[in-house]
């Protein structure tokens, strides 16, 4: 999903910084240097820049890589994630703080160290990545859905404090199932073919919210098809 949300903003003449840990291929498919370099092959500019959204060095060398090659930064897109679905009560304590750490303070960390950079661009857009399961209370709780109200909680706020900077604040999140390769690494059951929405949808999306300024769409929790049905 991040990578198809990064090529849909390089088509879009976005220039994209790639970040994640992913460097060499592991258990979940893919690498930021392979996606950078699609965008670079599709006629794009793009930048692989290892980052973990969890460290807070990492993150602050990751940024100043970005401004360094790119000049600024204009959009951030928050799409880092862990998944655990997992009943409460059977929940070991490293995996309800891995999502949190992840899914929150990660999102937390990247938005912190960007703001002052949209902020100097005189306005731009950050979005975060997160799920309907937020609003599927009759489903339970699990950390995965806990870790992702709460970044939805955080960027509503920021949205108001923002928007005096002219910075749109929106979360995005697929109206759908979108079989990410961390989908199907974590096990993830078989989804019936009505229910699965491509990735592609995803970053349409976001290159919609990424156009926007405080002017525009901000303080949002957007779906993704809901939002491009009604653009």
């Amino acid at each position: 999903m991040g990578a198809a949300i990064a090529e849909a903003l390089a088509q879009q003449g976005a220039a994209v910084a790639v970040a994640a840990r992913s460097e060499q291929t592991g258990r979940v498919a893919g690498t930021i240097h392979e996606v950078a370099e699609r965008i670079r092959a599709a006629g794009g500019r793009a930048s692989a820049v290892p980052c973990d959204v969890t460290a807070e060095e990492s993150v602050r060398g990751a940024v100043s890589a970005v401004v360094s090659e790119f000049g600024g930064i204009d959009i951030l897109v928050a799409n880092a994630g862990v998944l655990w679905l997992g009943p409460v009560e059977s929940t070991p304590l490293k995996r309800w703080q891995l999502c949190l750490d992840v899914n929150l303070t990660g999102v937390f960390l990247v938005t912190r160290e960007v703001i002052p950079h949209i902020r100097a661009r005189g306005g731009g857009s950050m979005i975060a990545v997160t799920t309907t399961g937020v609003e599927m209370t009759d489903r339970g709780a699990n950390a995965y859905w806990v870790s992702k109200a709460a970044a939805e909680r955080l960027y509503l706020g920021l949205a108001a404090d923002l928007r005096p900077d002219n910075i749109a604040v929106n979360c995005l999140s697929p109206s759908r199932v979108v079989l990410t390769e961390g989908w199907r690494a974590s096990g993830g059951g078989d989804i019936p073919a009505e229910m699965v929405e491509p990735p592609e949808t995803m970053g349409r999306a976001a290159a919609l919210l990424a156009a926007q300024d405080a002017a525009g769409i901000t303080g949002t929790v957007q779906r993704s098809e809901t939002l491009l049905a009604a653009r």
